[in-house]
C-alpha cells in the first residue's frame, strides 16, 4: 500500500511485504524509543488523540510515539467531554478535527464508526479500535513481538504455532491478529475459547483458506500445549448486555506458573494485549508469572511505541528524514529497556 497520507483502519489493507516495511521501519526506531537519541522531524506536527472508550496503553502510546517523533498532542477523552455529546455527527466532528489535527488517532465503541470518520477527515485517520471489529495498531505489535521474541531462538513467523485463548468473539485484537497472520505461511492456530465465545466464523474460514491448521476447543491445558505463543485475552465485559452475563465466564481460563510448568514447552513465550484483570474473580494470568521470562506483555507494550512511530513516520512520509532531525539524548535515563 501506499501509507503517506493514508488511513490506517484495516489489516485487511496490507499485503505481507506492507507489515514487513511496518517492522522494517519500527527497528529504526528502537534508537528514539530507547531513549539513545532524540528526533524532532515532526516539529509543529499536531496528532489529535480521540478517545471515546476508556484506554490507557493504546491511548498513551500513540501520544508517546508521536511526542517522541517531535510532534505535539491534543486530547480528547470519552463521549461525554465531546460534542458528540450534544447531538454533533462524526461527520461534523471530523470535518472540525481534522482542520486541526496533522493525522488523528481515534478509538471509538461502535464497529466501523472510525471508518465513518476517517471519511469526512482531511487527514489520515488511525483506527484505535472500533467496538469489538478491529484494532490494526495493536495486531501490528503483537506480530512484531512474535517476531522478536521468536528470532532469539532462530525461528520466523512462517510456521508459527499459537494457542489464543479467552474471549474470543469479543476480542478485536484477535480478530486483527488472525487477519494478519492469513499473509504467513503455516502457521498453525489453536482457538481455546468457550462455545458462547468462539472466534467468528469468518475470521476461522480466512484462517482456513490461507492454508493453516485451525483447532478449536475449550480445554485450556491440551490447547497450549506444544506451541511457541500463548496468547491470551481479558473478558469483553463492556460489550456483554449485563455483568451477569459476564460472570458467567469470568475466570474460565486462567494461568498461573504452575499450569504453565505443566502444560507448556519451556520457551513458550505469554503475551497478553492487557489490560490483564488481576482481580481475584477473573486473574487469565497470574501475578505469579512476573518473573517468569517468557512472559513478554511488558515487551508487547515497549513494542507499541516502536510500531506507532512507525506508522506515523510513514503516514506522513518523514522516514527518511528521522535521522537528520537526530541528537544524543542529555537526561537520565536508566536501564529500562535492558
Amino acid at each position: 500500500m501506499q501509507f503517506a497520507g493514508s488511513h490506517i483502519l484495516s489489516v485487511g489493507q496490507f499485503e505481507r511485504s506492507d507489515v514487513e516495511s511496518v517492522f522494517e521501519v519500527a527497528d529504526a526506531m528502537q534508537p528514539y524509543a530507547r531513549r539513545r537519541k532524540v528526533t524532532r522531524v515532526l516539529e509543529g506536527a499536531i496528532l489529535g488523540s480521540m478517545f471515546f472508550e476508556p484506554s490507557t496503553r493504546t491511548r498513551v502510546s500513540f501520544g508517546s510515539a508521536f511526542n517522541l517523533l517531535g510532534g505535539e498532542v491534543r486530547e480528547t477523552t470519552g463521549i461525554e467531554n465531546s460534542a458528540i455529546a450534544k447531538g454533533e455527527s462524526l461527520y461534523d466532528t471530523a470535518r472540525v478535527l481534522s482542520g486541526y489535527s496533522d493525522v488523528v488517532a481515534m478509538r471509538h465503541p461502535e464497529v466501523g464508526s472510525v471508518a465513518e470518520f476517517a471519511a469526512a477527515s482531511r487527514v489520515p485517520v488511525i483506527n484505535g479500535g472500533d467496538g469489538s471489529n478491529e484494532h490494526p495498531t495493536q495486531a501490528l505489535l503483537d506480530l512484531y513481538t512474535i517476531r522478536s521474541e521468536l528470532s532469539t531462538q532462530g525461528r520466523a513467523i512462517d510456521s508459527l504455532r499459537i494457542a489464543m485463548v479467552g474471549d474470543l468473539r469479543f476480542g478485536r485484537t484477535v480478530h486483527s491478529l488472525c487477519k494478519l497472520l492469513c499473509l504467513f505461511d503455516g502457521v498453525s492456530v489453536t482457538l481455546v475459547s468457550p462455545e458462547e465465545l468462539k472466534m467468528p466464523g469468518e475470521i476461522v474460514e480466512a484462517l482456513r483458506n490461507a492454508g493453516h491448521s485451525v483447532l478449536e476447543s475449550d480445554a485450556m491445558e491440551e490447547g497450549i500445549s506444544s506451541v511457541d505463543i500463548v496468547y491470551s485475552t481479558r473478558l469483553q465485559e463492556e460489550r456483554f448486555a449485563s455483568p451477569e452475563e459476564a460472570n458467567l465466564y469470568r475466570g474460565r481460563f486462567r494461568l498461573n506458573q504452575q499450569i504453565y510448568t505443566r502444560h507448556c514447552d519451556p520457551n513458550t513465550v505469554i503475551m497478553h494485549p492487557l489490560p490483564r484483570d488481576s482481580r481475584e474473580a477473573a486473574r487469565e494470568l497470574d501475578d505469579d508469572l512476573n518473573e517468569n521470562p517468557n512472559l513478554a506483555i511488558f515487551r508487547q507494550t515497549d513494542n507499541g511505541v516502536l510500531v506507532r512511530m512507525a506508522l506515523f513516520a510513514m503516514v506522513l512520509d518523514v522516514v527518511g528524514q528521522v535521522d537528520e532531525h537526530a541528537r544524543d539524548v542529555s537526561w537520565y535515563t536508566g536501564g529500562r529497556f535492558t
